[in-house]
């Protein structure tokens, strides 16, 4: 079993920055990619990133491609997601999951956070 909680949401700017983290339980954690998911308001919810076990591949969204960069900390048990340039079409809940499979389907993710939000403002 893995426990995910995220935190580092909240309001800010356009153009502005954030850093979301996800602390995860579990001795197992180095076994998972893991990947970082949100939905929008009205949306269902879609793949953003993803890191594998060692940290050895990543995978972006195109649309977060070149402003949101993922990173993992093994010996901490953390995965981290820093989020530049935000856009308003950046609000959303981010989650943070953790999976065995391929890393951009939300169906390959056995465990899911309870989401932090991140609100954008024009």
């Amino acid at each position: 079993q893995v426990q995910l909680v995220e935190s580092g949401g909240g309001l800010v700017q356009v153009g502005g920055s954030l850093r979301l983290s996800c602390a995860t339980s579990g001795r197992t954690f180095v076994s998972y990619t893991m990947g970082w998911f949100r939905r929008a308001p009205g949306k269902e919810r879609e793949f953003a990133t993803a890191i594998s076990w060692n940290g050895g591949k990543t995978y972006y969204a195109d649309s977060v491609k070149g402003r949101f960069t993922i990173s993992r900390d093994n010996a901490k048990n953390t995965v981290n997601l820093q989020m530049n340039s935000l856009k308003p079409e950046d609000t959303a809940i981010y989650y943070c999951a953790a999976g065995l499979g391929a890393a951009t389907s939300s169906r390959d993710y056995a465990y899911w956070g309870q989401g932090t939000q991140v609100t954008v403002s024009s």
